[in-house]
């Protein structure tokens, strides 16, 4: 009689227990909405036979009835082989209070008193609470005894729960109804038994082999309530994708204990499999206490020592509730949790261990950059130094002086100003920019307190910020705030292209604005600015920019190529590069930088185009230049007795070919002579071992120029470029052809009219080279017929004028001859009004926005890694980048004060899925992880995936058991149901988006799927 929610009203009635009004009970949908419309919305459609939520709507109009019966009772026949339905009057807010019954087979009936369930999802109850809290005392004896008088009136034996709604607004505020009673032992009863100190499954049992409660000490007068008890439900629910339930394997869980918790568990272990096929609560935590406030703080405590991985769960989520002000107050309805949306969306377990601890596993298993070399840990190279505060230096120059006056003492200096370009062109130059944050910020105090001399570090910029967001799973800002703080009194400089930022294409001024103010206000303090072509009115929009920051220095570069001592150079001459740089003051320019990016200015020429720069310009010279051919010391020491303010050079164990020249040999050279550099060379000396344990550790990305070349000065190509040009012709196999593609750039470089070659310009020459040569073209023959052959997008861009004009005019006919056909226009990226708006907010989301402009696929790259592995940066090198030694653990610093202690146990065989379980230790705690073994060939057969970008897929939202509804050849409407699927305690439609006939099913009509597959596809009408 209980289990029929029909017949067990009735009862209620002819009790004088107070019910809802309702309808008979049916299969029958008409009927059923014909009586509802008696009864008036909001109603309940109840199945019969329904419980735990199931089979149950709340429906709040006439048009939601019928899809809302069709739903439940199918429901209902699923689950409970019943699917009549009746519908119900629904409680404005109501309060779910339901009362412990045990009744013996001699007549006596007891309550336990009250749980409260108000804080429910779906009707499904999440927390329970005995007592409840703030229950008026009248209002809760007439529930108690009304439970009892319900539970005579059917002649109940043994355990049961009657259950109730009490009004919380409105005109039957306070008043409560009878709803149903439960013939069992509840979910919930733990909580019971913590406030009463009765064993009710112990009980229960007992009374049902004969035994009375007396016999059993229970009398209605001993039973007292003591302190309050707590009741959450762990489940694997995704709170985050609408508490949809997740499937798969436990990798890690531990549970919490201590005084005032009770854990009541299933066969919940490390590797057990959760399926679709059961009920998603993995267990029940109970709290007591003295207080509601005690026995919550409890539950917090508790949910917090919860470790869950493999699956998600709710416990993000019921962290979020007990915090929960309302919550805490006893100011509860079954409503509590749609009143809230903000609970579902407050926080979510990071799982850092776990995320990084896959990075190491799959690093280990698929070696992507082979065997660890033998280096020891580069910090351990490092020169002890005090916890002083560091002396001033240029910084705190630039601070007193701004950016005029800090200029003019940098001009009336006798010392040769240095630049130290270790933190970015040296490693961009050498090791394909893959140097990670922590190798730049670890030597940071040592450089701070032993060389504050030097001018500047160059350290961002160039191509480190896109490779961060690309390669390294870093955020360029946060490495930029991080060399801030680590470097506090030496200026930090970066390499600015122009109107394309850091990008490698124009973008409108609110980019360039934004850009630097988000930039100066991070800690750049000199903004080297150029123009691939040396277009002036390309760095205006720059150079604007920094001047209006009153506090950044403007330095502007001219960008040599060729070779001004040459008679016959008739394009990059002297008169050139002075017209240039009367420009460049003209617009601004704090300090005039002249940049050599192949190593191609030789000392004499250095000294002449320095010499007539001086004496045209009273503007700071610095010049840059790369030791490509080996020479360049002679360079910087001749453009130094010529008067030159400033220099690049980098330690040692990063210089030389590709990168600048030695800071120890500059600083050497100049020793004790009228352009002392004032920098230590012990000190500069005593980085080096650092630098080269460093060095050593990224030798897989070393550029492979085992030394210094001449032939620099023949093919021009930069020094960054040389070393990324030998990695792009081993993947594309012409690695034994490299001085063919060398001899190919000096062709297109002629053919394309002889840029200035610097990123991006620099790429476009060595696109040309690398696909002719692969194409084993003649120079010749391409430069005669173009049309005839393929030709790199670069290349047709660069030809239609997308960087600029050419110093010296288009080569023609060539440059006719590539666009004949093409219609392109140069264009610059326009920005949508919603990123203009977030252009205009300083910080984190102004940062976001211009990672997404300037490089969107780098970016969702590094979230993609985020994502899955979490913030890698905090990883060691050595394991970031060759994975664990077995048996070995390492420390992996996560916060201040927050350590993990990694070490990998053992690694398995491959599966037939090629999947590898690697076991490792996290914190002393073992934890499986499957990694894909990249290495080896397998073939899986894979249900179809739909294709999100195709609307005509219908695909399954989550793992789960999916019965298909619609037939191939109906027509269907746009947001019909044509498939239904369910998992675990969750059933739910699956409508099509579009309008059209069923072309297909992918599956079986009710199959087993995960979440993505395709289940049907919708044709065209």
């Amino acid at each position: 009689m209980a289990g029929n929610k029909v017949t067990a009203k009735e009862h209620a009635i002819r009790a004088g227990v107070p019910v809802l009004a309702s309808s008979e009970a049916t299969t029958d949908i008409d009927a059923l909405v014909a009586a509802a419309e008696d009864i008036g919305f909001p109603i309940f459609a109840k199945a019969v036979a329904g419980g735990g939520g199931r089979g149950m709507r709340r429906v709040e109009n006439p048009d939601e009835l019928r899809p809302a019966l069709e739903a439940a009772m199918r429901e209902a026949e699923t689950a409970f082989g019943d699917g009549r339905m009746f519908v119900e009057q629904a409680v404005v807010r109501p309060r779910h209070i339901e009362v412990q019954i045990m009744a013996d087979k001699q007549g006596t009936t007891l309550h336990l008193f009250e749980r409260d369930c108000s804080v429910q999802r779906r009707h499904q109850k999440v927390i329970e609470i005995a007592p409840a809290p703030n229950l008026d005392p009248e209002l809760r004896q007439r529930i108690v005894r009304d439970a009892v008088a319900f539970a005579e009136s059917i002649g109940y034996e043994n355990a049961g729960t009657v259950e109730f709604l009490v009004d919380t607004a409105g005109e039957r505020a306070g008043q409560h109804v009878f709803i149903e009673m439960n013939p069992r032992i509840q979910v919930e009863h733990t909580v019971t038994e913590e406030v009463t100190d009765v064993d009710l499954v112990h009980t229960q049992i007992r009374v049902a082999s004969g035994e009375s409660l007396e016999s059993l000490g229970l009398s209605q007068d001993a039973i007292v309530t003591r302190g309050f008890a707590m009741q959450c439900r762990i489940t694997t629910e995704d709170p985050a994708a609408d508490f949809r339930p997740d499937t798969g394997k436990i990798t890690t869980y531990r549970s919490p204990g201590g005084a005032g918790i009770r854990l009541d568990g299933g066969t919940v272990n490390q590797g057990a499999q959760i399926s679709p096929y059961f009920d998603s609560m993995l267990a029940k935590m109970t709290t007591r206490g003295r207080t509601f406030d005690i026995a919550v703080s409890r539950a917090r405590r508790g949910l917090a020592e919860f470790r869950i991985r493999g699956v998600s769960t709710n416990i993000p989520f019921l962290q979020a509730v007990v915090d929960d002000p309302d919550f805490l107050a006893g100011d509860v309805s079954t409503s509590f949790i749609d009143e809230r949306p903000h609970l579902v969306r407050s926080r979510s377990s990071k799982d850092r261990g776990t995320k990084l601890l896959t990075w190491i596993a799959d690093v280990t298993v698929n070696k992507p950059h082979g065997d660890a070399p033998s280096v020891v840990e580069p910090v351990t190279k490092l020169p002890q130094v005090d916890d002083t505060p560091p002396p001033s230096g240029s910084k705190q120059r630039l601070m007193e002086l701004g950016p005029q006056g800090f200029a003019e003492a940098l001009r009336a200096s006798t010392a040769l100003a240095v630049t130290d370009t270790t933190f970015r062109d040296a490693h961009q130059s050498l090791l394909a920019t893959r140097v990670r944050t922590r190798d730049l910020v670890d030597v940071l105090p040592v450089v701070a307190k032993t060389t504050p001399e030097l001018l500047s570090i160059e350290a961002w910029g160039g191509a480190t910020y896109d490779v961060a967001l690309r390669f390294l799973g870093e955020d360029p800002w946060e490495r930029l705030h991080a060399l801030r703080e680590g470097l506090p009194n030496v200026c930090i400089q970066m390499l600015l292209r122009g109107r394309n930022t850091v990008g490698y294409t124009p973008y409108p001024t609110a980019v360039t604005d934004a850009f630097i103010q988000e930039a100066t206000a991070g800690g750049i303090d000199i903004f080297r600015i150029f123009d691939a072509l040396n277009d002036v009115t390309n760095m205006r929009p720059a150079i604007d920019a920094v001047l209006e920051t009153g506090t950044a220095v403007a330095e502007v570069g001219l960008c040599y190529s060729g070779n001004l001592l040459d008679p016959s150079e008739d394009l990059y001459t002297l008169d050139y590069y002075l017209r240039l740089a009367d420009e460049m003051v003209s617009a601004g320019a704090h300090i005039l930088a002249i940049k050599d990016m192949a190593g191609l200015l030789r000392a004499e020429a250095a000294a002449k185009l320095v010499a007539a720069l001086r004496e045209r310009f009273d503007t700071p010279i610095h010049l840059h230049t790369h030791d490509t051919a080996g020479g360049q010391l002679a360079t910087l020491l001749a453009a130094s007795a010529a008067g030159v303010d400033a220099v690049d050079a980098a330690n040692a164990a990063m210089a030389g070919t590709t990168s600048q020249p030695s800071l120890s040999a500059l600083v050497a050279a100049l020793e004790n002579t009228e352009r002392d550099t004032g920098l230590s060379l012990e000190a500069v000396s005593a980085v080096e071992p650092y630098w080269e344990a460093v060095r050593k550790t990224y030798k897989p990305f070393e550029s492979g120029l085992p030394g210094p070349t001449g032939r620099v000065y023949h093919h021009e190509i930069p020094g960054g470029q040389l070393s990324n040009l030998r990695q792009q012709a081993i993947a594309l196999g012409l690695a034994d052809r490299f001085e063919d593609i060398e001899d190919w750039y000096a062709h297109a470089n002629r053919m394309l009219g002889r840029p200035t070659k610097v990123t991006p310009s620099s790429k476009v020459v060595g696109d040309l080279a690398l696909h002719l040569v692969a194409m084993d073209v003649n120079p010749a023959d391409f430069e005669e017929n173009p049309g005839a052959y393929d030709i790199p997008d670069s290349v047709v861009g660069f030809m239609a004028g997308e960087l600029g004009d050419l110093p010296g005019g288009w080569p023609e006919p060539f440059r006719s001859k590539i666009l004949e056909g093409k219609t392109r226009k140069p264009q610059m990226t326009e920005l949508t009004p919603e990123q203009e708006a977030a252009l205009e907010v300083p910080g984190r989301e102004r940062q976001d926005m211009l990672n997404e402009l300037l490089f969107p696929a780098p970016t969702a790259a590094y979230r993609d890694v985020v994502e899955s592995f979490g913030d890698v940066s905090v990883i060691k090198t050595r394991d970031y980048l060759y994975g664990l030694p077995l048996g070995e653990e390492s420390v992996v610093d996560i916060a201040p004060g927050v350590s993990l202690y990694v070490s990998l146990e053992s690694i398995s065989e491959p599966d037939d899925r090629g999947m590898r379980t690697v076991v490792a230790s996290l914190n002393g705690q073992m934890r499986p992880i499957s990694i894909r073994d990249r290495s080896i060939e397998v073939q899986v057969t894979q249900a179809e995936k739909a294709d999100p970008a195709n609307p005509r897929h219908i695909a399954a939202p989550f793992s789960g058991v999916v019965t298909v509804s619609a037939e191939v050849g109906d027509t269907v409407s746009e947001g019909q149901v044509v498939a239904t699927i369910e998992a675990m305690k969750m059933e739910a439609g699956i409508s099509t988006s579009v309008s059209g006939v069923v072309k297909r099913w992918a599956i079986p009509q009710t199959q087993q799927v995960e979440a993505g597959d395709l289940i049907l596809e919708i044709g065209a009408d």
